[in-house]
């Protein structure tokens, strides 16, 4: 058996996975973000801790001779979040999470200090990174600054709390901005642009190699036989690659989480900084990923529900499964800025083209396309740096929409498939992960596909609609900055 667990911007997720890849049982826990500027997003990492444990607890309690049986660990988190320690292991401050963006102007000032970032890192310097993160904290919190003697992202601090080892896998490490995605290390110039060393950093391991073991006395907690060995795991869109079989070159897939994510697996590191993508190494040893971000995907949805006071599934149900052309309503889902292509942490969402007759669903239906546009935008952006997407998988919490996906098929102009466990991928990849480091399989042997439950293929005249749509929705894009200043 082996136990994947996945540190969600809005909770925690934890699966049992048997030997033949079967998820026996899950759990999860809810999180909370605090926001106490505008533009800021924080976490208590103790929470992750609870959460976590708390999920362990109810399957230990309900699984029991299951959970007894794991052998492997792996972990999956949220990228990016700046947890600080101190030299007794100890946090300094609430984490500093991968939406927040504080650190904008840290971004120029990294970039003017270290001219080479670009070419060593492979990524534009954006708030959302760990790196320009520290230069805030060293320049408004000099105290906590000093104070720092470790920087762990979620997971890896969650890896430290069950074991008390201080270990980071490569696909999480990229999104920092200290690590050399080519070599696979980290990079001394990068880290001494923001005053640090690698002896601030922790040990990098791939993703599907052991990095420590289980304590004995959560082990004992837990009723195992013996303390599982844990994976290296992964950053949540890697684990999400892994869980949905995207190992190989040209494999692809769309994540309509909280944020969006357009993958593209790579074999080789092909970075592409002009177009504002991402380009990482996978959780696996000699492989890479592109990827466009989103900072507002299904979390628009969410924020929309909240607004008009209505559960998702209401709204949802309320604009029901037709799929149609392009509505005239239009929204710009920048709640929190956005990465890809924009790299603008200060933009902010838009609707526009409202009518007297328009009520809500209209608003709905807008919220859904406006996602999409922005998918478009990041598929453009991977055309820019030599990526074709020939169809992809959908996952996350908005691959539960059938008229989501008839949208995005529609906007992309390719096949969209719906697959099996797709709002579970990330903690179904870790714990595959945690598969490979207890038993040393081939990845191939492991990481198949799911099943393809349902398809969406593109309708030429709605495509040729959006097309139209989405240029005038580009034009509105362009002028979002200079319509908030």
């Amino acid at each position: 058996m082996f136990l994947g667990i996945d540190i969600g911007t809005s909770g925690v997720k934890a699966v049992l996975l048997d030997g033949a890849d079967r998820i026996v049982a899950s759990a999860a826990r809810p999180l909370e973000v605090s926001r106490p500027r505008p533009g800021w997003s924080e976490q208590d990492p103790e929470d992750w801790v609870t959460a976590s444990f708390g999920a362990i607890d109810a399957l230990a309690a309900q699984h029991k001779d299951a959970l007894a049986r794991v052998t492997g660990i792996g972990l999956s988190g949220q990228m990016h979040g700046a947890t600080l320690l101190d030299g007794n292991g100890r946090v300094l401050r609430p984490c500093i999470l991968w939406n927040d963006g504080r650190s904008a102007a840290e971004c120029r000032a990294l970039e003017q200090a270290f001219p080479k970032l670009h070419a060593v890192t492979g990524n534009l310097a954006m708030p959302g990174f760990t790196a320009p993160k520290l230069l805030w904290v060293k320049h408004h919190e000099p105290d906590v600054f000093a104070r720092t003697a470790t920087v762990l992202l979620p997971k890896a601090y969650l890896r430290y709390r069950l074991s008390g080892a201080l270990v980071e896998d490569m696909s999480d490490a990229s999104g920092t901005l200290w690590l050399d995605p080519a070599r696979r290390d980290w990079s001394d110039d990068a880290l001494a642009a923001t005053g640090l060393t690698r002896a601030a950093m922790p040990r990098l391991v791939e993703g599907s190699a052991a990095s420590a073991e289980l304590s004995a006395e959560l082990a004992t907690r837990w009723g195992m036989r013996q303390p599982p060995v844990i994976a290296g795991g992964a950053g949540d869109n890697a684990a999400t690659a892994v869980g949905l079989g995207a190992i190989a070159a040209g494999d692809a897939f769309l994540s309509l989480g909280t944020s969006g994510v357009l993958w593209v697996t790579t074999d080789r590191f092909a970075p592409n900084p002009a177009s504002a993508v991402h380009a990482f190494c996978h959780a696996l040893p000699a492989t890479w990923h592109q990827m466009g971000v989103m900072l507002s995907a299904a979390g628009a949805l969410s924020w929309w529900a909240k607004v008009a006071g209505r559960s998702e599934a209401e709204l949802l149900a309320e604009v029901g499964e037709t799929a149609q052309g392009p509505s005239r309503v239009m929204f710009l889902p920048y709640l929190s800025g956005e990465r890809t292509p924009a790299n603008n942490a200060d933009l902010r969402a838009i609707f526009a083209g409202l009518g007297s007759d328009d009520e809500r669903p209209a608003l709905t239906r807008a919220v859904l396309e406006g996602v999409a546009f922005a998918v478009r935008d990041n598929r453009d952006s991977l055309a820019a740096a030599g990526t074709s997407i020939g169809e992809l998988d959908l996952v996350g919490g908005g691959s539960r929409s059938r008229l989501w996906a008839q949208i995005i098929a529609d906007m992309l102009e390719i096949p969209v498939h719906r697959v099996e466990e797709g709002t579970v991928g990330a903690a179904h990849g870790a714990a595959r992960l945690g598969r490979l480091a207890a038993t040393r399989e081939s990845p191939a042997a492991v990481c198949s596909r799911p099943q393809r439950i349902e398809s969406f293929f593109p309708d030429p005249a709605r495509s040729a609609a959006f097309g139209e749509a989405h240029a005038r929705w580009r034009r509105l894009a362009a002028h979002a900055k200079e319509l908030l200043s």
